[in-house]
């Protein structure tokens, strides 16, 4: 089932989780991780001013509101879905990027390198932990960002 969380100025402001918090913490008590994973897309309703040419992830009050989900579920990608663009939008939230309509969203790569990193080896453990095999689900992830890992790599760790 798709969920769709909302956020309004409001929470982005007062940095209120608690639309994410409500959702994901009944998945984790019911056990229902798998049955959700890639269901999670989210609607920001955050104004910008006439003529504001930014993009919401270069809105510096939405970027920290994506900081503070990240620290408290570092492992949210795997509900993220994928296939409307979510992990590429969450990404943009956290790792400094350019934006231009002729190319898109371009990644600082080293950024985007160790934010990947970091997220293969968190998902890694918290998918161990939820018991859902995690190599191609990594695998996967790593590729919608542009990387391939070998699956040598898993063997590391």
């Amino acid at each position: 089932m798709s969920v769709t969380i909302t956020l309004n100025p409001e929470s982005i402001h007062s940095l209120d989780i608690s639309p994410v918090t409500s959702i994901i913490e009944a998945v984790i008590q019911e056990g229902t991780a798998l049955a959700q994973e890639q269901q999670l897309s989210f609607q920001i309703d955050y104004p910008l001013e006439a003529g504001d040419p930014r993009e919401l992830s270069e809105v510096a009050e939405v970027r920290l509101w994506f900081v503070r989900l990240d620290a408290r579920y570092p492992w949210l990608p795997f509900f993220l879905n994928w296939k409307e663009g979510e992990l590429a939008r969450y990404t943009a939230m956290l790792v400094p990027h350019q934006f231009t309509k002729k190319e898109g969203i371009q990644y600082n790569p080293e950024a985007l390198e160790i934010f990947l990193m970091g997220k293969i080896f968190v998902l890694s453990a918290w998918l161990k932990q939820q018991d859902i095999p995690s190599q191609s689900r990594l695998q996967a992830m790593a590729q919608l960002l542009g990387y391939e890992l070998d699956d040598g790599f898993f063997s590391l760790f």
